[in-house]
């Protein structure tokens, strides 16, 4: 992504090969993705119906958390949380409004600091929304996070925050922070079978804009 004109390029070609979206991380270099140089990517993705994958990777913060492996239980939350962070604030979602974007995670520790930024939102505009005024909150269920949370309770707030059709599961395979038996916290848990359902696979069709009737 550090080249626009390549990776639209690059973007073109993965479409006409089948591929229904791409991956992305957190950040490109030292640049957050709220950068404008990304936003012709964006708007590549939209035009050609591809979906975008973040995922956290080689945290800013490395240098500091090189103990207890905290780069991995800290960093990568953080890392996710700073690019969902930094593409609302940006405005990617307006500009983009059928930009199909799906976060890792859970959403790293967005899911449990949205209060926090929403009040700084209120409380620092002339900080916080300098690029955007439209509140933090009102973008919850505009976009995807992955269901890998390691917790039946942490996957019930993030399903009661962004809604049902906007949960996906996530493994992170073949990590060891992934989940080792794929699917297990969803089946698990205590929600009724339509939910069940959505989360183990009708909504990443519906992030992927496919259907099953596609793999028949």
């Amino acid at each position: 992504m550090q080249d626009t004109k390549l990776a639209i390029k690059e973007l073109e070609r993965c479409k006409a090969i089948g591929m229904k979206g791409i991956q992305i991380g957190s950040h490109v270099n030292d640049l957050n993705l709220s950068e404008t140089s990304f936003f012709p990517i964006y708007e590549a993705c939209e035009a050609l119906d591809m979906a975008v994958f973040v995922h956290p990777w080689w945290w800013m913060a490395k240098e500091k958390m090189d103990k207890y492996w905290l780069s991995w239980l800290v960093g990568m939350p953080m890392e996710t949380s700073l690019a969902i962070c930094s593409m609302i604030f940006s405005g990617v979602f307006q500009k983009f409004p059928k930009l199909r974007v799906a976060f890792a995670h859970g959403g790293g520790s967005f899911p449990a600091t949205i209060g926090r930024i929403e009040h700084g939102f209120n409380v620092r505009p002339d900080l916080v929304a300098v690029d955007n005024q439209i509140n933090p909150k009102d973008y919850l269920g505009k976009f995807w996070l992955d269901s890998l949370v390691h917790d039946e309770k942490i996957l019930n707030y993030i399903v009661d925050l962004v809604g049902e059709d906007k949960v996906a599961l996530g493994t992170d395979y073949p990590f060891p922070l992934g989940e080792l038996e794929p699917g297990k916290l969803i089946h698990n848990a205590s929600f009724s079978t339509d939910i069940k359902e959505k989360l183990l696979s009708a909504n990443a069709l519906d992030w992927l804009n496919m259907k099953e009737s596609d793999f028949a």
